[in-house]
């Protein structure tokens, strides 16, 4: 029996075709010409008829856990399938009516291909396994599925040999807007026995035990969709490896084509194909090192995108690694890439197996970038002696305002990380030959082509300004800017070396504010110098206008001289003083000291005659 139909699309292509049924088979050719789709008659396993966007859509179940969809039937064509499917391939064609009530409740069911969602016993929709990327535990009772993304936005997963057909994985690139993430709340619990069909294993129901209704179906999803298993063996594993972005521990399995992150909540599957970029950081402690892989498209986790992933190890880590690899194979396919037996530091073990399986290059620091960790300026004067902690003028402005001075280098490093912010984020700006990167978080890479202008500037009041500066990089086009902020005084020198050397066109505003700030502490010094000698000739020329202190004491003298010829005053004539106003604070003061009676009986004879001579 033979049939024929045409303007059927496959897979959802963008062209249509003409598509023929036999005993042997079935194919299908796009009508512009092009490769012909066939499918042989042992390899169907299932057939299934609804309602689609292109009218009626024919959905074909291999036995290899496939799907290939034809659209574009009539709703007359359904009896000619049916007899086809029945005498030709041995198979029922199921007339499946969608749920059209619109809940978004009802119940997952797992099938031999793909995730069915139904609503009273009828599909709602359908998700191919071929189509979920990941998924994971998003709560306690919520599951999160994402599916499979183009790796840009021009590849949409075409096959142009079959009329723009979708391939395997590659059905989200159909439409202008692409669904991304799907998110499933199961509540309360399920019999662990029991399978995702809800059909029993074979065990009584008390053997078998309950557990999380969210865990199973999670666990079953990651079985049924192949998430969990990926073909082919391990040749590597690196276990509780920290990763700053995105955070937590994971452990590293790296198979021929893809690498998995496993962690306890979320779980990875990452194709070498999206390894864009790969940079060995060493961080400026001397204690770890960090490996940044660039990928396109980001990893998501919920709502986050991380195009970089920021993994940290310790330098003094070794470990001895043997690859899970035969022989033939390492020659073959990997020969003067990867080695058969490792014994080196951690970082360096995984950088080498990376490089080796997704043949990207590493990545380092630019050597032209050179970092003065500390250094101080020593003279045989001590009046001269400054430390880089107190000074606030570059090394090189010291030495010429201080020719005398021998410049001495303390300790000389090459640290290519520049300890900075952006905003409230700390972390390390890398200097690289061909670009600019900012880990840990957020991972932000800079290339030396999209940069317009860099410029330096201080931010802040005169004494953090002082100590520490701002760098902005604006990019071409309108692309905005990025600042890294609180940069220590110390890279100055350097960084402007090294943008001078990569043709970075730099806009130095801190010159004019450097000098600016001399001066205003010059001119404050000399204020203060100034108002001091002021003070003294007052002092020393006016006694009495010598402010509110000398006020202060003089008033205690003039209250007591305007008394002295009262009555109190002769009765105690110890404390009777003369009205002479030179005179009298020499002696409180002497009287305040706890002098003895001889200083007292000194003095004694001296007011006595000046008093009766003021009587006669």
């Amino acid at each position: 029996m033979l049939e024929s139909f045409e303007n059927i699309y496959l897979d959802l292509s963008r062209q249509a075709g003409k598509c023929r049924f036999a005993e042997t088979g079935l194919g299908w050719k796009p009508a512009g010409g092009g490769d012909t789709f066939t499918l042989d008659a042992t390899n169907i396993a299932g057939a299934q008829w609804s309602r689609a966007s292109r009218g009626y859509e024919l959905k074909v179940f291999l036995r290899t856990s496939g799907i290939h969809q034809f659209d574009g039937f009539l709703q007359e064509d359904f009896e000619r399938l049916s007899k086809v499917f029945k005498h030709s391939y041995s198979v029922n064609l199921e007339h499946k009516e969608h749920a059209l009530r619109g809940w978004n409740w009802g119940k997952g069911d797992f099938a031999r291909a793909e995730l069915a969602f139904t609503v009273q016993n009828k599909p709602a929709f359908e998700i191919p396994y071929s189509e979920i990327s990941n998924t994971n535990l998003a709560g306690k009772n919520e599951v999160a599925v994402e599916f499979s993304l183009p790796a840009n936005g021009e590849d949409t997963g075409t096959n142009g040999h079959l009329g723009g057909a979708r391939g395997r994985g590659k059905k989200a690139g159909a439409g202008r807007d692409q669904l991304v993430e799907m998110r499933f709340y199961i509540p309360g619990t399920a019999k662990k026995g029991t399978d995702p069909d809800g059909e029993n294993s074979g065990e009584e129901d008390d053997e078998k035990e309950e557990q999380n209704a969210a865990t199973l179906f999670y666990e079953t999803l990651m079985e049924k969709a192949e998430i969990g298993e990926v073909a082919g063996d391990t040749f590597a594993t690196f276990l509780d490896v920290l990763h700053l972005t995105p955070r937590g521990r994971y452990d590293i399995d790296m198979y021929e084509s893809s690498f998995r992150l496993r962690g306890k909540t979320y779980d990875y599957k990452i194709q070498y194909d999206h390894v864009k970029k790969f940079m060995l950081l060493p961080k400026p402690d001397d204690l770890h090192t960090l490996i940044t892989i660039g990928l396109e498209p980001p990893l998501r986790q919920g709502q986050t995108r991380y195009p970089f992933l920021v993994m940290q190890f310790k330098r003094d880590e070794e470990v001895e690694v043997d690859l899970n690899m035969t022989e033939e194979l390492l020659k073959e396919k990997y020969s003067g890439k990867l080695q058969a037996h490792y014994e080196s530091p951690l970082h360096a073990v995984v950088a080498q197996i990376f490089r080796g399986l997704t043949g990207k290059k590493v990545v380092t620091p630019s050597k032209d970038f050179v970092r003065y960790k500390s250094t101080a300026i020593s003279s045989s004067s001590p009046s001269t002696k400054f430390s880089h902690k107190q000074s606030t003028l570059p090394l090189n402005r010291i030495a010429e305002a201080y020719k005398g001075a021998s410049l001495r280098v303390n300790s000389h490093h090459q640290q290519s990380g520049v300890k900075c912010s952006i905003k409230a984020n700390e972390g390390h700006l890398y200097c690289l030959d061909k670009s600019f990167m900012f880990v840990p978080k957020p991972a932000t890479y800079i290339a030396f082509d999209n940069v317009s202008s860099i410029t330096m500037s201080r931010v802040g009041g005169a004494l953090a300004a002082s100590r520490t500066f701002d760098i902005t990089i604006t990019l071409k086009g309108g692309g905005g800017e990025h600042q890294f902020s609180n940069i220590n005084r110390e890279e100055q020198q350097p960084l402007e070396e090294f943008f001078k050397r990569k043709g970075l066109r730099t806009k130095n505003e801190m010159v004019d504010d450097s000098s600016a700030l001399i001066q205003a502490a010059l001119a404050e010094a000399s204020d203060l110098a100034s108002s001091a000698d002021e003070d003294e000739t007052k002092n020393s020329a006016a006694p009495g206008r010598r402010g509110s202190a000398d006020e202060d004491e003089e008033s205690v003298d003039e209250d007591f001289s305007a008394s002295s010829e009262s009555d109190v005053a002769e009765e105690y004539d110890s404390a009777h003083e003369s009205s002479g106003g030179s005179g009298s604070e020499d002696e409180m003061d002497v009287d305040a000291d706890g002098e003895g009676e001889e200083a007292v009986e000194e003095e004694r004879p001296r007011k006595k005659a000046k008093v009766k001579s003021s009587g006669n």
